[in-house]
């Protein structure tokens, strides 16, 4: 008795639409979060932790979904890309596509933490500013410090997991060599965030992330070939 495999290209090419559809997500994200930064929330930059406690005040609805976006809804798109880039790259490169998978899905669990405490924070802060202006301060500039330090302050895992990524696909036809490359520096600015006083380059990190998370969807709404050539193979 024999088995077939003539499912798995079906699995793979699944595995890499919800991976494309990840991809593409995650550039949104970020698309609408820098867009919505440098208009709508311009105020927010650089303001005083009394002045950003009144900017919370007056809009909490639209932090709150500038929040839901830019954390939870990116966290969420992150995971199956993970996933399908892991499937197209654990056969030639093991180690370093677990190495990768494993920071994309830590880097998923901070972006659901900092989303939901941030979301929180503003329920609490706006409500503590009624009858404590100061406390609702000093709250707030706690909750900031923390979602910082989480999501936003320094961009090592999300670095880390993109130039795993590009050293795994790096010399194969997997990934094509310009996104390896966009890849690569991407990834630098992300780990140059680490260093005290550039963490303004977190803004190359972000604009080269939009570009390789949507080279990423693109080139993965092609379907997986490399699975299906194994699949040929296994027949």
């Amino acid at each position: 008795m024999t088995t077939t495999t003539t499912n798995h290209p079906s699995a793979a090419y699944r595995g890499s639409r919800a991976g494309a559809i990840g991809g593409l997500t995650a550039a949104a994200t970020f698309i609408f979060g820098i867009a919505l930064f440098v208009t709508s929330l311009s105020d927010y930059i650089d303001a005083t932790p009394a002045e950003s406690v009144e900017f919370l005040v007056g809009h909490q609805s639209t932090l709150f979904v500038w929040y839901l976006v830019i954390f939870l809804v990116f966290g969420v798109a992150i995971i199956p890309l993970a996933r399908a880039l892991h499937r197209r790259l654990a056969d030639i490169s093991p180690q370093l596509a677990d190495l990768g998978a494993i920071f994309a899905y830590v880097w998923a669990g901070l972006m659901f933490a900092t989303g939901m405490i941030s979301n929180i924070g503003i329920t609490a802060v706006a409500d503590l500013e009624e009858t404590d202006p100061a406390a609702a301060e000093g709250l707030w500039s706690a909750i900031d410090a923390v979602t910082d330090g989480l999501g936003g302050g320094n961009e090592l895992v999300g670095g880390m997991w993109i130039l795993l990524v590009s050293l795994a696909a790096w010399g194969t036809d997997r990934l094509p060599k310009g996104l390896n490359v966009l890849g690569f520096v991407s990834a630098s600015a992300g780990l140059i965030t680490l260093v005290p006083g550039l963490s303004d380059v977190g803004m190359i990190f972000g604009l080269g992330s939009i570009a390789w998370f949507a080279w990423t969807g693109i080139v993965l709404l092609r379907g997986p070939e490399v699975a299906a050539r194994a699949a040929d193979v296994a027949r």
